[in-house]
C-alpha cells in the first residue's frame, strides 16, 4: 500500500501565493498519472492539475498560468505553485496517484484527505 501526506495550504489574500507538496509513503512499481483535485463547499470536486505519463500536464481552465505541477522522483514528492491566487481558488485541496503499488498488484488509486486552502478577497 501506499500512503500519501500533504503539507502546505493555509491562508492567503488574493493575489498571494501557496504551495502544497504531497509526498508518498514509498516509490510505486509504477504510475499512470498523479495529480491535485479541490473541493469547495457545495460543489463536487474538480480536477486542479495533472501529470500523465511522460511527464504531459493538463491544467483546469480556471487555473491555467496561475498554478504550476510539478514532481520530484527522488523524494516522491509532487507539488503544486499557486499564484495569483483568487477567492474562488478557496477549497479543500487533494492530492492523488493512479499506478501499481508494487509489482503483482493491480492499478489503484491513492488519495489523500485534502488540506484547506482559502483565499481571502
Amino acid at each position: 500500500q501506499v500512503q500519501l501526506a500533504e503539507f502546505g495550504g493555509g491562508f492567503a489574500q488574493a493575489g498571494g501565493s501557496l504551495s502544497v507538496s504531497c509526498e508518498a509513503s514509498r516509490r510505486m512499481y509504477s504510475i499512470n498519472a498523479m495529480g491535485w483535485y479541490r473541493q469547495a463547499p457545495g460543489k463536487q470536486r474538480e480536477v486542479v492539475a495533472r501529470l500523465t505519463s511522460g511527464d504531459n500536464t493538463n491544467y483546469a481552465d480556471s487555473v491555467k498560468g496561475r498554478f504550476t505541477i510539478s514532481r520530484d522522483n527522488a523524494k516522491n514528492t509532487m507539488y503544486l505553485q499557486m499564484n495569483s491566487l483568487r477567492p474562488e481558488d478557496t477549497a479543500v485541496y487533494y492530492c492523488y496517484q493512479r499506478g501499481v503499488a508494487a509489482f503483482g498488484f493491480a492499478v489503484s488509486d491513492y488519495w489523500e484527505q485534502g488540506t484547506q486552502v482559502t483565499v481571502s478577497s
